[in-house]
């Protein structure tokens, strides 16, 4: 099925105009990511950019499990099973697509924590956290969202809670600021079927850091009763 990719901002009208690469977010734990859809994605984007990667955060999935109070063992070991469970469905659907190779089009931990570029702009992420007030609380904010659907009913996450969580976007973040520098593309779109109103920020130029020139994002859509059942 085909989806339509929506540019999250100005900035990112450029880079989803070239169709040069996307990185398609596939979220652990999410049932939207259905081995069927993520046919799906892969063929849409297969046929619509130069190339892509499937970003799955693996391991970094763990920090939200923390932050949910699993014991770090545990939050461990249950990430990296996950992990494994998506990779194995992401090289199903490239598999069934002709795609020779697959594990060279995922990006998960073990891929990313290799690579000289992922490294620096996560530093980059971390320094920010530390020393900027205003970017720390966009990303407080962030993991509030995420956390608070997890969450029983009424009940608010703590600040270590928080900062727990945080960790997860700050894995995340070099991916939306620059998948391309990362890939060696010259520009990259980021895709996922939501959005949080922190990357409204990011990509509007609001916050202390920003996307690289030619780093965009894309919200995919698909018929609305689709849309309904996508969970972040």
């Amino acid at each position: 099925m085909p989806f339509h990719a929506r540019p999250l901002s100005i900035h990112c009208r450029q880079p989803l105009t070239h169709r040069t690469h996307a990185c398609f977010g596939i979220s652990p734990f999410n049932g939207y990511f259905t081995t069927e859809r993520i046919t799906e994605l892969a063929r849409w984007g297969l046929g619509e950019f130069g190339t892509v990667h499937f970003f799955v955060p693996d391991a970094p999935a763990a920090y939200t499990l923390e932050a949910l109070g699993y014991p770090r063992e545990r939050a461990t070991h249950k990430a990296r099973c996950q992990g494994q469970y998506l990779r194995n469905k992401i090289v199903r659907a490239l598999t069934e697509l002709g795609v020779s190779k697959p594990d060279r089009l995922i990006l998960g931990w073990s891929e990313l924590d290799a690579n000289r570029r992922y490294r620096r702009l996560l530093g980059e992420a971390q320094r920010l956290f530390d020393r900027d007030p205003g970017f720390r609380t966009a990303c407080l904010e962030a993991s509030r969202w995420v956390l608070d659907k997890r969450l029983p009913p009424g009940a608010e996450p703590s600040t270590d809670q928080l900062r727990t969580a945080a960790h997860y976007l700050l894995t995340e973040l070099p991916l939306f600021a620059d998948t391309g520098g990362i890939v060696g593309a010259t520009s990259s779109v980021f895709c996922y079927h939501q959005c949080i109103p922190f990357l409204h920020q990011f990509y509007g130029g609001k916050l202390a850091w920003q996307p690289a020139t030619g780093q965009g994002f894309a919200v995919l859509t698909q018929a609305l009763s689709e849309q309904a059942a996508a969970t972040y």
